[in-house]
């Protein structure tokens, strides 16, 4: 039985939880970053009128006594926080001043953020305010994890504060809602651990065009929004994991489902047949087969879009310009890739004339509000089908589709090196950026010990190398200047990709990629991490530029280069220097 604990705690001890990380964000149920500047503002602009504001819940994580997770008021939280960090000024514009903080002082000079300077800041007296001020917390204790979901769906229903998907998604917990929340996340850009840090929101909120906060996915860059399919304020309502749920309910469970609030709230109702139907054909067609299929689909859509120049498909499939969203169509377009390319098994021999067939498609479909319907539905893919059909050919793509990495996972990966150091490495690629264009001696050593102690992260950890991506943008410039190549930008990292450098060393790209293979091969890396780095090597065209991936399952024990141990000190690579440290690895394990 949870018990509940009321308490007044000051900003300033706030902040220092913040700071020490003990304020979690358990991504299965809360929002992203929502809330406007203004928002903001009011907030801070009450806390210094000392006006009261609402209570903070959080629930005590289970044994990490002073580590809690925020169960209401994570907007409020994180509004306050990043104010302290410079990240806004009040209404009337001015600064919250570090200088009369010394932990904010302190995670500045750490490089945790970087203080805004402005010669207008708020009077020592007025930070003392902010600092001191007391703001109502409840803590949940012994809680479980169901006590905690109800009480997050409870609060959410007064005043219907959440969207419909996103309240489906938080008062439901299985394999359904857990495979549509991943393969949104993925597609968005901002896939992460289940769990994290308060001060890592940001990485993985959403920054509209129109209200930039720094968040690093940017609305216009996510798929839905770049293609035209939904508006960036749909992304904040999680429009697209409805539209994921809506096709993945079609797929999995063999037959189509209206398109409406009812079905889905049917689907995501423990209690209703229909949820028992999806839930239990889930298990035979399987989470991660369908999220596989789905994302093949969306590339396969994104060749098509980009064959002979880059085209967003909105401008394809309609005459005339709209800034209409286009979910409902999207979703049948996918669903006809879909059954001809994994259903049938066929595959696409000419871009271009799908392209062409697809051309405004959208005007030889039922668009009508009748379109919903699970009939009208039917008749739009079979038109869509005959349409693009001629330009398919007999192949089944089962080794393309599965256990290969997507456009969009490529994308994920990348996203999440930013904000999980230890378990990702990015390199550029295996030639020095010397104007010799020398291979670098000591490269395929360094990513083999970099393999070895993704591994030592412990029992259940996984990890990548990504070959291909730069992490600094003067390494990016550097490429761009030698081999003529335009940088991709990715969140804040650079795709320059691998084909430049099998083309200036005339190579082939599966010439290349046996460079890396046979370097690992013939490395001292010990079993079975090699053979499981080995088995699960993958090159992925990306737009062009090709990139090599080398993905670090989990290991059940300590992994070695040769007789080394190595570690991973944040995002360095570390030989194991001590008796004391290597014990501490083993315990990993235990």
């Amino acid at each position: 039985m949870a018990e509940l604990t009321p308490q007044t705690i000051s900003i300033q001890s706030l902040y220092g939880q913040f700071a020490e990380n003990k304020l979690l964000v358990n991504r299965r149920y809360q929002r992203k970053l929502v809330w406007t500047l203004t928002e903001k503002q009011k907030l801070v602009e009450s806390i210094l009128r000392k006006y009261p504001i609402p209570a903070i819940l959080v629930a005590e994580r289970e044994g990490e006594p002073g580590t809690y997770e925020i169960i209401d008021g994570l907007q409020r939280l994180h509004a306050i926080m990043s104010f302290i960090e410079t990240a806004y000024p009040t209404i009337d514009k001015k600064y919250f001043d570090v200088n009369h903080f010394p932990t904010a002082m302190s995670r500045a000079s750490a490089g945790k953020f970087e203080a805004t300077e402005s010669s207008s800041l708020l009077t020592p007296k007025e930070v003392s305010t902010i600092l001191d001020y007391s703001i109502s917390l409840s803590v949940m204790r012994n809680a479980t994890e169901s006590e905690v979901n109800d009480v997050f769906d409870r609060i959410n229903t007064y005043g219907h504060r959440l969207s419909d998907q996103e309240r489906r998604q938080a008062g439901t917990q299985n394999a359904f809602s857990d495979m549509v929340r991943d393969i949104s996340c993925t597609i968005r850009g901002d896939a992460s651990s289940p769990v994290l840090e308060l001060e890592k929101m940001p990485s993985i909120s959403i920054d509209l065009p129109m209200s930039k906060h720094g968040y690093e996915v940017k609305a216009e860059d996510v798929f839905w929004v770049a293609q035209g399919i939904l508006r960036a304020t749909d992304l904040r309502d999680s429009m697209d994991e409805q539209c994921v749920a809506d096709i993945a309910a079609c797929i999995i469970g063999g037959k189509l489902i209206e398109r409406s609030k009812d079905a889905l709230d049917d689907i995501y109702d423990p209690q209703t047949a229909e949820s028992t139907r999806i839930r239990t054909a889930l298990v035979v067609y399987g989470e991660k087969t369908f999220a596989e299929e789905f994302k093949f689909c969306i590339d396969e859509i994104l060749k098509v879009c980009d064959e002979g120049g880059k085209l967003k498909l909105r401008d394809l499939i309609f005459k005339s310009g709209t800034s209409n969203a286009f979910p409902s169509i999207f979703a049948v377009i996918l669903l006809a890739f879909h059954e001809l390319i994994v259903r049938d098994k066929k595959a696409i021999t000419d871009y271009l004339g799908v392209q062409n067939a697809l051309r405004n498609v959208a005007d030889r479909i039922i668009t009508s509000r009748s379109a919903t319907k699970v009939d009208e539905r039917r008749r739009n893919i079979d038109t869509i089908k005959g349409l693009i059909s001629p330009h398919f050919v007999d192949k089944d793509l089962s080794t393309e589709i599965y256990g290969n990495h997507a456009t969009t996972d490529i994308d994920a990966l990348i996203r999440r090196s930013e904000i999980e150091l230890a378990d990702y490495e990015l390199k550029q690629g295996l030639l020095t950026l010397s104007a010799k264009r020398q291979e670098d001696p000591g490269l395929v050593d360094k990513v083999i010990r970099t393999l070895c102690a993704i591994a030592n992260n412990g029992r259940g950890r996984t990890g990548k190398v990504l070959i291909g991506v730069a992490d600094k943008k003067p390494d990016a410039d550097r490429v761009k200047l030698l081999d003529t190549v335009e940088p991709l930008k990715v969140g804040t990292r650079f795709v320059v990709g691998v084909n430049r450098e099998a083309a200036q060393l005339g190579l082939s790209k599966e010439k290349y990629f046996s460079l890396w293979r046979d370097g690992i091969a013939a490395s001292e890396l010990s079993e079975p991490l090699k053979t499981d780095v080995l088995s699960s090597m993958d090159y992925n065209e990306y737009f062009g530029y090709g990139v090599i991936v080398l993905t670090v399952p989990a290991q059940n024990s300590p992994s070695f280069v040769g007789e080394k141990l190595y570690w991973r000190n944040g995002d360095q690579t570390e030989e194991v220097s001590s008796p004391r440290q290597a014990t501490a690895i083993a315990g990993r394990f235990a």
